[in-house]
């Protein structure tokens, strides 16, 4: 009848109704709610997933037991020889290359048949650190002091405000040593507390949460301002391996001067509560500590 629609069961003309109107439709045949799915024609295609970037890097990621002593000494020089960086303490990078791999998976045995675990993984990082930075570290592994062709060192406009944390000790006294007579004769040094500071615009921040620069692998703060501004004097790697042992407390390079320099920042810390006293007075200890080592 005219105005009036008639009821079907299911599987006559609605359906095909339901096609050519391209939705899903309800119809109710004998009192029951039945769905017509949209024709596949009609469904919307899955966005296509993007493809996963390349792996460029293999981590070593170990850890040991307390014992045997020798195995750390034992697992960090095999990793020195193959010229792996460390992002962390027991995290250790080399390029994605068959060769590397066949080594990482070598030393892996050798870790579990002393009774440590470790893992491989090959990797792209998206954040917090860049693949030209890497390339600049493991060029600097193989080559202490010089870096690859490719890397420009960093520059800065001078008279920059550095900001690190108050309270300094031997990283951040010798960083700003070294700011101000090799990077920035010009700097300013601010000192704010270790947590919840927010920089200001143009400020650059060194050995504090979020820095700038600070410590990167192995590497102290110190380390890392060598390195990332081209550095290529051998006495400040040397004071710089001093500066590291002391504030890792790890004796990992076990110079014989380490003890001495120690001493004297010790005294100088405990008689100076002042940052900038400290500054000051330990940039005399390192300015002789450099012309020492600049004769050898």
């Amino acid at each position: 009848m005219p105005g009036h629609t008639t009821h079907q069961p299911h599987g006559s003309g609605v359906r095909g109704l339901s096609t050519q109107v391209k939705s899903a439709r309800l119809t109710d045949a004998w009192g029951a709610n039945t769905v017509d799915p949209m024709p596949d024609q009609m469904k919307p295609s899955r966005p296509s997933a993007s493809p996963a970037p390349s792996a460029r890097w293999l981590l070593l990621i170990h850890q040991l037991p307390p014992k045997p002593d020798y195995l750390r000494v034992k697992v960090r020089r095999r990793l020195k020889r193959l010229g792996a960086v460390a992002l962390k303490h027991t995290v250790y990078l080399l390029p994605n290359t068959d060769e590397a791999l066949e080594d990482l998976q070598w030393l892996r045995q050798e870790i579990e048949t002393d009774r440590g675990t470790a893992v491989i993984a090959a990797v792209h990082f998206v954040e917090g650190i860049a693949d030209e930075e890497i390339a600049a570290m493991l060029a600097a592994e193989r080559d202490p002091g010089v870096a690859s062709s490719g890397d420009k060192p960093d520059q800065v406009v001078a008279g920059r405000t550095w900001v690190t944390r108050e309270g300094v000790h031997v990283d951040r006294i010798a960083s700003a040593w070294l700011i101000r007579r090799f990077i920035d004769p010009q700097a300013r040094f601010k000192f704010v507390p270790s947590r919840g500071y927010v920089p200001r615009k143009g400020e650059i921040r060194f050995d504090m949460a979020d820095a700038e620069y600070t410590h990167v692998g192995d590497d102290c703060t110190f380390q890392t301002l060598v390195r990332r501004f081209g550095l290529k004097k051998r006495s400040l790697r040397t004071i710089g391996e001093i500066v590291h042992d002391i504030d890792c407390k790890d004796e990992l390079f076990a110079r014989p001067e380490t003890s001495g320099v120690e001493s004297l920042i010790r005294g100088l810390v405990r008689s100076s509560p002042d940052d900038e006293t400290r500054i000051e007075r330990g940039a005399a200890i390192l300015d002789d500590l450099y012309a020492n080592f600049a004769r050898e």
